[in-house]
């Protein structure tokens, strides 16, 4: 029952507080209302829990929209605003969020390699950034269950392509666990109770946490 010394954050090789960043594009009004790859509502709750997870856990985080500025979309939905309303956003013109010298300059500034990745559609808004992050030398996580595209098949084909490129395919739970990674990290324990509940996925997790008591 002893829990070995926690690993150098910043050169674990699984995802840590210490050493990822959080990345998400597009969730906006126009994108969320055109994804048929998964139930929207689920869509909106997963999305929403990786962000929390990301503030709960003090990630960077880079927020991007396209089109916003220039009247063509509306702001990120109010789920999401209400989540990340006190950071920044990345407005922008190209479907190719790398293609956006701001973007591009955030992610850099965050000073992380490991990059958890998630955009509105997964065929072009995050296929494509996700490709020439990988090609930069940045590792890419893709929650693929906070991710969707215009239709199951274009959805799966993007998230084979982002593999194929070095990609690796993660799930919301599990990047909450991969997050937490001990129960004896007392502090962001609440928070990742909460990150279940708030997402569905209380049975298992409550039984694990009943069992530490």
């Amino acid at each position: 029952m002893t829990s070995e010394a926690i690993r150098d954050p910043a050169k674990d090789r699984l995802l840590t507080p210490g050493n990822s960043a959080f990345v998400i594009i597009d969730y906006q009004p126009v994108q969320v209302n055109s994804i048929a790859s998964m139930d929207r509502q689920l869509l909106i709750n997963n999305i929403c829990g990786a962000a929390k997870a990301a503030v709960a856990y003090k990630l960077p985080i880079v927020h991007s929209t396209v089109n916003v500025q220039t009247g063509l979309n509306k702001p990120p939905i109010p789920q999401v605003h209400k989540v990340l309303k006190e950071f920044p956003t990345y407005d922008r013109t190209t479907i190719n969020s790398w293609e956006d010298v701001e973007f591009r300059q955030a992610v850099e500034a965050t000073g992380r390699k490991k990059l958890i990745m998630t955009a509105l559609w997964t065929e072009a808004c995050l296929t494509f950034p996700a490709i020439d992050a990988l090609a930069a030398g940045y590792e890419v996580y893709v929650p693929v269950d906070a991710v969707g595209g215009t239709s199951l098949a274009a959805h799966e084909a993007a998230l084979r392509r982002i593999e194929q490129a070095g990609g690796k395919m993660i799930s919301v739970p599990q990047l909450f666990c991969e997050l937490q990674r001990d129960w004896k990290r007392s502090e962001t324990v609440p928070a990742f109770m909460n990150l279940f509940i708030e997402t569905g996925g209380t049975a298992g997790i409550q039984f694990a946490y009943d069992r530490t008591e």
